[in-house]
């Protein structure tokens, strides 16, 4: 196996949302906020070799939308889903699945393009099988208020007019990829769990969406349950004590991956780094 980070640029959002209860005079000396109260975040993949398969984890933003919506976020930086993927050296045709943690934008939108004459949303990646879960998929598909407009019909309703999509129901369709499925950011939200030589690395999505929020009560107003989140990272953030596991951030904007260790505090990161440094 092996495994590359994919990174597809950086964006912005309001600081407050993404701490939730946490005062800004805490959080702003991890993240400091801009001017418009908002801060950076990454928008950080994993490409995964293993045997004949090649294995996506999420898509980032992507480019399809308008400039008006492209102003809420300010999307930035110089590597895209593409580059990244021709820096690791494949094309978007050798992609043989595409795992999506779940269906909000920034995690999808790279998922479906538009064709070479504007006419067409099409998958970006035309031999992949895209795996979500159906509890997951109706969730986004009949979106409640609150959480409407992360869920875009550009970036969901193509993937399965293509005939692409398949659900995760059971045992995992992957060899050396399980998945944890949790409830208090959106429905069943899928975090895979690598199988890598001896170690597990947990692709943390927006459960633990940076290193920043490894403390139990730093969850983001955007959880739709916050109460289930804190008890579902305890769990995971427990097990990642007990058993050394490597955790993978989307969206930190400096660090991709930490391990973690019991304190007097509770739980604290005993070291964050590049992923390969842990591998």
């Amino acid at each position: 196996m092996t495994i590359h980070v994919i990174d597809t640029g950086f964006f912005k959002l309001d600081g407050g949302a993404m701490f939730g209860v946490v005062p800004k005079s805490i959080w702003n000396k991890q993240n400091p906020a801009d001017e418009n109260n908002l801060c950076t975040w990454a928008m950080r993949c994993l490409l995964i070799e293993d045997g004949d398969r090649l294995i996506l984890i999420d898509t980032g933003m992507g480019d399809k939308q308008d400039a008006k919506f492209f102003s809420y976020y300010d999307p930035h930086g110089d590597a895209t889903l593409q580059s990244s993927i021709a820096n690791a050296g494949f094309q978007p045709a050798d992609i043989t699945d595409v795992i999506l943690t779940h269906l909000h934008f920034d995690h999808v939108g790279g998922a479906v393009h538009f064709s070479s004459d504007g006419s067409q949303l099409l998958p970006t990646f035309p031999n992949a099988t895209y795996w979500s879960n159906e509890a997951h998929w109706d969730w986004a598909v009949n979106p409640n208020p609150r959480e409407k407009a992360s869920f875009l019909k550009e970036n969901i309703y193509p993937i399965k007019e293509s005939r692409q999509l398949k659900f995760i129901s059971g045992d995992s369709p992957f060899a050396n990829i399980d998945f944890i499925m949790v409830d208090g950011h959106t429905e069943q939200m899928m975090l895979p769990v690598i199988h890598y030589q001896d170690k597990k690395i947990i692709y943390a999505a927006d459960l633990l969406p940076s290193s920043f929020h490894i403390p139990i009560p730093w969850v983001m107003s955007y959880d739709m349950r916050p109460l289930q989140s804190m008890t579902e990272k305890t769990n995971v953030l427990q097990n990642a004590v007990n058993e050394g596991h490597i955790l993978f951030f989307e969206h930190d904007p400096i660090y991709q991956a930490a391990l973690v260790e019991q304190t007097e505090k509770g739980i604290r990161i005993k070291e964050r780094a590049a992923l390969i440094e842990f591998l």
